[in-house]
């Protein structure tokens, strides 16, 4: 029974998105209802998943030796298959009343869905190969939804997005060739890695693998294409490129370093250095970035990038609580971004502007839009009572745990950037409430975006707050993932 719920989970959106394409609804009422009733019962499956606890090894299909196609349920799939499948039927409502007036809509909205059975074939792989697979299929599903404009930008952003996370993908199928025949591609917590091969070859490979996987969690260099991809309607960069398809990147990176080739194998290498000073340079330099951004979207795109490397160091420590820290921060971040890149289309929705200089006094026109940035701006800076201070707090003391150079030099970044943060987000409440004397006001007749946008805003705002004043609950189940109790 489990096995079914499983895999229909994962087949049931892509079968859906599918027939929007075969055979168009009547009206966008009919398509709107057919999307969120397969959203919802594919939500409804994973969650019964879920709660009734983790699954063996599901085998579906078999390519040759160990490489095949296998799906289960363990903590960190549970975790990752949890936040998609209660985000995407929310951001689903917000994106009925975003694309209302926008052409190729049912287009839009198949790749939209099969998306979402996708990131849950990421999230249930069983094993390398399994993940590698579905890694590439979502950047091709996602494609058509970056290009979806189908302008000069649009194009560019998608070429762009193909060459970073394709490229990646074929470094990373080192890692995938060299760790299955050493010690096969199932994932076991600590690692399964055997010694077959020189342990020079293995550290290498695994380097091959952090950087191409990376490149959907843009580690630098490989990040350009993430602030790029903005031009995306706000649905797709709400969802997939500040949750989806970057936590895919994290969650690779945290199954390839925890599951395939093992801390013990890592811990005190040149390579846990690289890629601990990797993530320290990635975080402060895309909140630099960020900071010098005029562009809304943009700058919370150069955001995320910051982000993701909190996410990247809290995983390399190679610490039990360095892991349970960088999940904590792929959750929290996950429904901070949400909020703030959603609050950010209803502007542009409502106003047709895109940049800073234009919010001044926008947000006593728009007092719930901004209200709810707020909230997410205070969270993502640190601020105590929202979730962000808790996964920040955790990774600041992960890192001086660890007590390494690397890992005090990476500290330090985590402060650093916490300090940049609150200029490039705290900044635009700011603007939009309190702009100062003598700047142009914005004008318009603006108001708050209708409900289909304001109620998931409001929700993820909400679930914000309660997890920022009650983390143990979550706290708990993360722990017990990093000490591989689940």
């Amino acid at each position: 029974m489990k096995s079914m719920l499983l895999l229909l989970s994962i087949a049931l959106p892509l079968i859906g998105g599918a027939r929007l394409l075969i055979r168009k609804p009547s009206g966008s009422r009919a398509r709107n209802i057919w999307c969120e009733a397969v959203a919802l019962l594919t939500s409804l499956l994973v969650w019964i998943l879920l709660l009734s606890g983790g699954t063996d090894p599901v085998h579906v299909y078999t390519f040759t030796g160990d490489f095949s196609i296998n799906f289960f349920a363990d903590g960190p799939s549970m975790l990752f298959a949890g936040m998609v499948s209660v985000m995407w039927p929310l951001v689903l409502i917000y994106a009925f009343s975003y694309m209302e007036h926008s052409h190729h809509r049912n287009g839009f909205f198949a790749f939209y869905l099969m998306t979402y059975g996708i990131t849950l074939g990421v999230a249930f792989a069983a094993d390398l190969v399994t993940m590698y697979v579905f890694f590439e299929m979502l950047t091709l599903v996602t494609i058509p939804l970056v290009c979806h404009y189908q302008d000069h930008d649009s194009l560019y952003a998608g070429r762009l997005y193909a060459a970073y996370t394709i490229g990646g993908a074929s470094l990373a199928f080192i890692a995938v060739i060299v760790a299955t025949m050493d010690g096969g591609s199932a994932f076991v917590y600590g690692g399964r890695i055997a010694g077959v091969f020189d342990k020079k070859l293995l550290l290498i490979a695994f380097l091959f693998g952090f950087f191409g996987f990376g490149a959907k969690a843009a580690v630098f260099p490989l990040f350009r294409w993430l602030p790029v991809a903005g031009v995306a309607p706000t649905p797709v960069t709400a969802l997939l490129h500040a949750v989806a398809v970057v936590n895919s990147g994290v969650f690779a990176v945290a199954r390839l370093t925890w599951y395939t080739f093992g801390p013990e194998l890592l811990s005190g290498s040149y390579v846990q250095t690289i890629c601990l000073l990797t993530a320290s340079f990635t975080l402060v330099f895309a909140a630099l970035m960020a900071v010098r951004q005029r562009h809304l979207k943009r700058r919370l795109a150069y955001s995320t990038v910051s982000n993701l490397s909190y996410m990247i160091f809290g995983i390399m420590l190679l610490t039990p609580d360095g892991l349970a820290a960088g999940f904590a921060h792929m959750l929290f971040h996950g429904i901070i971004k949400i909020t703030l890149f959603m609050c950010a289309g209803a502007f542009m929705h409502v106003t047709g502007n895109e940049y800073i200089y234009e919010l001044n006094g926008v947000g006593r026109k728009m007092p719930y839009t901004f209200g709810f940035y707020t909230i997410g701006a205070l969270s993502l800076t640190g601020i105590p009572l929202f979730c962000g201070f808790v996964s920040k707090l955790s990774l600041v003391l992960a890192g001086a745990a660890q007590g390494s150079a690397p890992a005090v030099i990476g500290t330090a970044s985590l402060i650093t950037a916490a300090f940049l943060c609150a200029i490039y987000t705290i900044s635009i409440s700011i603007r939009a409430f309190f702009p100062a004397k003598g700047t142009e006001r914005y004008q318009g007749g603006a108001a708050d975006a209708d409900l289909r946008m304001l109620v998931p805003i409001g929700v993820f705002s909400f679930v914000n707050v309660l997890f920022g004043m009650f983390p143990g609950p979550i706290m708990g189940f993360l722990e017990k993932i990093a000490a591989g109790l689940i």
